[in-house]
């Protein structure tokens, strides 16, 4: 069944290109996305604490080992409802979009499609494939549908978009080849039978293969992830997309990246997180470089948000801070740190989701600039409310109040961290606190901004009301971070028995605590 979100998400693809009217296609790329929602909220109903579920297992290309093996187990399960969520409220924002309405829908569904199928792969050469599908209409959704700053027009405003679509697939595929190279390498060592990643999790390969293959595909994939220093790709790729594309790069394209760090550079080469036995400049494994590194995402993301003058460059920042909880969570090697880790893959990205949406589609879409400066004596929470009242939970969830998502995934992290690598703490803690200055900086200086003094030339004029589908898309991605923080084991149920399943075996066996 769970692979028909993959299917339904391609067929919907389709049918909104051949849509007979604009409106039609929005219809039916919003019956595709609910669908997908739907069955993931079906395997969730029936789930059982540590469950396997293989979908689809035929061959594929026999001669090398390869099926077509989709499957899913909680962490996958997991990564699936923020993929329906996402999706689902990604059309809702776009209910506006008039140029080239039908082809707008077909790549946000083709891209859809290929996420849930990244999700679904338990064969490597299998989740390669839909990889490199979700990467391509990235390209096109920002380069044509793109937002560019006010007073870019014609050839630059193009020229702009071009920039960040072409410098989003360059680091993109740049990363894709780096685990081309890895997988090739799997399959070689293994003997050249099989990709299947259950079949390769057992497999032992040799320590000084994994303690090069290990750093080679997790970099390949934390290129995606935003890690610094490879994240300048992500800013700058949120700032140009539309809405929902900056939806969708936050909420789970970049989770593409944190996942496959999880489910093949750490599943398969856990060796490589072994101490290397010499040090070089105090790291003593590539845990170290990759924990240090997540760090330094953390506090320069949130610092370097806190002196945007673009909104959303404010929020397209702050999303290279909490990835960084991500891959801080990873390298702890502890359950509760990985726990944390998938959790806020979630959490961030139905958050992130929420805060585009209103830097976006509430606030560009009517008001045509980004600047903090413009934007202040606009007095945006007395013009549009909803905007204002939205941007505040979103805001108190993105900092970690208790009762939002936020806070049960980076308090798992931080205690995590605290148990594996405990002087981390506290600088992870300073990228916390930064996170609250740059989040009620914004806040106050968009929505709650000084008024003009009166004869400074300033004239009010009314803004479009905020939109149902936009009330509708909030509500749900507002619904889905309250009920992961007010009932956190709705989610980590799912996460901890897949962590202890088989197919980490390898990793619970090396520096595992």
């Amino acid at each position: 069944m769970l692979a028909w979100t993959i299917y339904v998400s391609f067929l919907g693809a389709l049918a909104a290109r051949l849509a007979p009217s604009k409106q039609a296609a929005r219809v039916l790329a919003l019956l595709a996305a609910l669908a997908g929602l739907a069955l993931s909220l079906v395997a969730l109903a029936h789930w059982q604490s540590g469950q396997f579920v293989s979908v689809v297992d035929v061959p594929w290309i026999p001669q090398l080992g390869i099926d077509y093996h989709l499957a899913a187990d909680g962490i996958s399960l997991t990564l699936l409802l923020l993929t329906g969520i996402a999706a689902t409220a990604g059309i809702l924002f776009s209910w506006n979009i008039e140029h080239r309405t039908q082809e707008f829908f077909a790549f946000f569904l083709v891209l859809i499609g290929g996420v849930y199928g990244v999700f679904l792969s338990f064969d490597l050469f299998l989740l390669f494939v839909f990889y490199e599908i979700a990467i391509i209409p990235k390209y096109f959704l920002i380069a044509i549908w793109g937002s560019v700053p006010r007073g870019a027009t014609g050839e630059n405003a193009g020229a702009q978009r071009e920039y960040a679509a072409m410098k989003l697939a360059l680091y993109s595929f740049a990363g894709s080849a780096l685990v081309l190279a890895g997988m090739v390498a799997a399959w070689t060592v293994s003997g050249g039978q099989t990709l299947s990643l259950e079949g390769l999790s057992q497999y032992a390969f040799p320590a000084h293969f994994q303690m090069w293959a290990f750093p080679m595909v997790f970099v390949g994939f934390a290129v995606l992830a935003g890690m610094w220093p490879f994240h300048t790709w992500a800013p700058t790729g949120h700032a140009a997309a539309p809405t929902a594309a900056s939806m969708l790069l936050a909420g789970v394209v970049m989770k593409l990246g944190a996942y496959g760090c999880l489910r093949v550079a750490m599943m398969l080469f856990p060796a490589g997180l072994d101490p290397w036995g010499f040090h070089v400049l105090g790291f003593g494994s590539w845990r170290d470089v990759f924990a240090v590194l997540a760090l330094i995402g953390i506090v320069y993301g949130a610092s370097v948000a806190l002196v945007q003058r673009d909104f959303k460059f404010v929020i397209g920042y702050s999303s290279v801070s909490h990835m960084g909880f991500v891959l801080l969570g990873l390298m702890t090697l502890t359950q509760i740190g990985l726990d944390g880790a998938v959790l806020q893959m979630f959490s961030h990205g139905v958050i992130a989701g929420l805060l585009f949406a209103v830097v976006g589609r509430m606030v560009y879409d009517r008001t045509h600039t980004r600047q903090l400066s413009e934007l202040s004596p606009m007095q945006l929470a007395h013009v549009i409310p909803f905007a204002a009242v939205t941007f505040i939970l979103a805001g108190m969830a993105s900092i970690g109040m208790p009762g939002f998502s936020g806070f049960v995934a980076e308090f798992q992290v931080l205690v995590g961290t605290w148990r594996a690598l405990p002087w981390m703490v506290a600088i992870a803690g300073v990228g916390i606190l930064v996170g609250i200055a740059f989040t009620w900086r914004a806040l106050t200086t968009v929505f709650f901004g000084e008024a003009p003094a009166a004869g400074a030339g300033h004239t009010e004029h009314p803004l479009p009301p905020i939109t149902l589908p936009e009330k509708l898309g909030s509500l749900l991605l507002l619904a889905a971070t309250l009920i992961v923080g007010l009932y956190p084991r709705i989610l980590t149920d799912l996460i901890v028995p897949s962590l202890n399943s088989p197919l980490f075996e390898g990793l619970r066996k090396g520096v595992w605590r």
